[in-house]
């Protein structure tokens, strides 16, 4: 059964960072792009960045660039996608989840980051 298990959330103060992890089950995270969406309330979910797989190359939502540092890891057995986001602000509030990019059908449960003093 595919599933993604996302964590890493919290609470945090403004400026502060976090670091979200994503693993996958039922399936290898090597050999897909993968991204990292967010959806906050009463919002649609937005993609906010992205890592290819064929040459590594990253892309960022513009209100996340410089903030937000996707990555991966492909060692054996791992295969481990992470978010570094730092320098949090309140409109970073919201529910995280990773996926393949183009995203499939399945998604996780998330996991919330809420960025508030």
């Amino acid at each position: 059964q595919v599933q993604l298990v996302e964590s890493g959330g919290g609470l945090v103060q403004p400026e502060g960072s976090l670091r979200l992890s994503c693993q996958a089950s039922g399936f290898a995270l090597d050999g897909y792009s993968l991204a990292w969406f967010r959806q906050a309330p009463g919002e649609e979910r937005e993609g906010v960045a992205c890592i290819n797989n064929s040459d590594g190359e990253e892309y960022y939502a513009d209100s996340v660039k410089g903030r937000f540092t996707i990555s991966r890891d492909s060692a054996k057995n791992t295969h481990t996608l992470f978010l570094q986001m730092s320098s949090l602000k309140p409109e970073d509030t919201a529910i995280y989840y990773c996926n393949t990019y183009p995203p499939g059908t399945r998604w996780g449960q998330g996991t919330q980051v809420t960025v508030s003093s």
